[in-house]
């Protein structure tokens, strides 16, 4: 008999007393994942591209569909650790608790405080799960709110269509190096990653407008070139 503390967490345990009170039978099922029904086509995209055969489930006591769903959220949260428009945000305000300590959510993957008046004489970083200033070597904010600009990581369902192309895309290719290691096919796959990455920074450059001559925060569209029909049109 399977002793319930020896199952592994993700996985639930089904159960039921047969007539006999010496006998449980036992039914293990996968634990489901979260929006595994949203993720369900990256996964069988990803085995497609290294030939293998698709899923209807995100079943994880099957290798290869555990190593795919692995190395997307992998890719996933390093692809956002970048910080792109969509999951960037400046000036975003965090009020201290009782203990005039700030606690940091585990959603957050980059951390900054915004450079303002407020705090010109602090520096703040990440540690223990809180905001540590280390000018003053202290966990205590005595301004409220202290404004930060982070970097968010957010649930697939979430993410913009391109980022999630270009995260498949290079989940595959480090999918097929771990499961097949063809060299051909490997190569096949980084080019495909390629033009996604690409598609991907003409998404960020369109949804962030950026300029050469640069422009302050919280203003799009700062700096209008020369535009010869507008002179034509006077």
């Amino acid at each position: 008999m399977v002793h319930p503390a020896t199952l592994h967490s993700n996985y639930i345990l089904l159960g039921e007393f047969s007539r006999s009170p010496f006998f449980l039978t036992i039914l293990i099922m996968p634990f489901p994942t979260t929006n595994a029904t949203k993720e369900l086509p990256a996964i069988n995209q990803i085995l497609s591209s290294c030939g293998q055969a698709p899923v209807t489930t995100l079943d994880q006591t099957n290798p290869d569909v555990a190593i795919a769903y692995d190395t997307l959220l992998q890719v996933s949260r390093e692809t956002q650790s970048e910080g792109w428009t969509f999951n960037k945000e400046y000036h975003y305000e965090f009020t201290p608790d009782n203990n005039k300590e700030i606690l940091i959510p585990n959603n957050i993957l980059q951390l900054k405080l915004t450079e303002n008046a407020a705090n010109q004489n602090k520096d703040g970083i990440r540690r223990n799960g809180k905001l540590y200033d280390r000018q003053h070597h202290t966990y205590e904010w005595d301004d409220s709110p202290v404004e930060c600009d982070i970097v968010w990581e957010f649930d697939w369902v979430d993410l913009p269509q391109p980022i999630k192309d270009f995260i498949t895309s290079r989940a595959a290719v480090l999918t097929s190096q771990r499961i097949v290691g063809d060299k051909t096919q490997y190569q096949m796959l980084q080019q495909q990653e390629a033009f996604a990455r690409a598609r991907a920074l003409e998404y960020e450059t369109q949804q962030g407008q950026f300029t050469f001559f640069g422009h302050p925060q919280g203003q799009t569209d700062y700096y209008k070139s020369y535009e010869p029909f507008q002179a034509l049109y006077r």
